[in-house]
């Protein structure tokens, strides 16, 4: 799709300088820019790139004065970052707003959906199944029976959405993502056997949640697994049955939360962290990547390393660590100095 500067300007309620017929139909990095691309300059770093870029509109703050020739057309604005960051969810919109019931998908008697549904080919929509308005599942795709969807969900390629399950709105499930499969329920019996307990619970995600690819959240034993508003899930998460997440709170790749665990709201996770099950974690909690929790955490603590510690606290110990074979050395030295003092310098 081509734009023309006068219509993105008006998107952004920004003021064009140069032709407002300027055509583009594609984004570029300012360094990288060509004819018939849009880029943006927000950081003083790149700004000499601006006399040299082929883009062929580029957005850029209200305070910005060329001091050379320029042949890009420019839409000033407030903040072009801010701005840009406006454009690329406008563009992403318009890419992915697919409608239509393809081949090859199969839809139960009965589903419910709402206006500008899109389902792929391959996918499976199971019985008594509600979808809301502007519902985007892509192809190979599975929801089961008695999910419910609310509006302005993107379900992608390949995601599996287990039965009960139920999603708000504004929500994006992506590929490989399994929701609501049985948490880790077993049960040793007398000869040393496990047996399974059933998970009969579901999962809800409130309005507003991201899902990064092949994130698996599990269903309940009972009740409900619940990521709250707001929430964002990197790539390949782990998230047990009945654990709770707090409103937006951020989790970053490769962590794990083990069950019946509640965190708190806004809280920060960095990747590879593991946290452990029947704990709980306050609000604008900050957990630095590798960090391993296995103790009740208080707001606003920030904590690192296996167990964690205080975050201070593990950085000054770090400290003495990495000279730890210097201070055997010398712990040594003073050993033999007190058997054997003579040896030692008496000055």
């Amino acid at each position: 799709m081509k734009f023309t500067a006068e219509q993105i300007a008006g998107i952004l309620e920004g003021e064009v300088v140069g032709d407002p017929n300027a055509e583009v139909s594609k984004l570029s990095k300012i360094e990288e820019g060509e004819n018939g691309s849009l880029t943006f300059l927000a950081n003083p770093k790149y700004i000499n790139y601006i006399y040299s870029t082929k883009a062929t509109v580029t957005i850029v703050n209200d305070s910005f004065v060329p001091e050379q020739e320029i042949t890009t057309t420019l839409i000033k604005v407030e903040d072009a970052y801010a701005a840009f960051s406006k454009l690329l969810h406008f563009y992403n919109q318009v890419k992915l707003n697919k409608t239509g019931i393809e081949p090859q998908s199969f839809m139960s008697e009965g589903t419910k959906y709402g206006e500008n549904l899109y389902l792929g080919s391959f996918s499976y929509v199971g019985q008594n199944v509600v979808l809301g308005d502007n519902v985007k599942i892509y192809p190979n795709s599975f929801i089961g029976d008695n999910v419910v969807i609310g509006d302005n969900v993107f379900i992608f390629a390949g995601a599996k959405i287990y039965s009960e399950t139920v999603i708000g709105n504004n929500c994006t499930i992506h590929s490989g993502v399994i929701i609501g499969a049985d948490g880790f329920g077993f049960a040793p019996n007398e000869n040393g056997e496990y047996s399974k307990v059933p998970q009969i619970g579901n999962v809800i995600l409130e309005d507003n949640v991201d899902v990064g690819a092949n994130t698996t959240i599990d269903r309940a034993t009972l009740g409900s697994t619940i990521i709250r508003k707001g929430v964002k899930l990197d790539n390949q998460i782990q998230i047990a049955h009945n654990v709770e997440i707090g409103k937006n709170t951020v989790i970053a790749a490769q962590s794990g939360v083990a069950g019946s665990t509640k965190i708190g709201e806004n809280c920060m996770i960095g990747g590879q962290v593991g946290i452990a099950g029947h704990l709980i974690i306050g609000n604008n909690v900050r957990l630095q990547a590798q960090s391993g929790v296995a103790r009740n955490i208080k707001d606003d603590e920030v904590l690192q390393g296996t167990p964690s510690l205080g975050y201070t606290d593990f950085n000054k110990s770090y400290v003495h660590f990495k000279n730890l074979p210097k201070i055997v050395a010398e712990v040594e030295e003073l050993k033999k100095q007190i058997i054997n003092p003579k040896n030692g310098n008496n000055g």
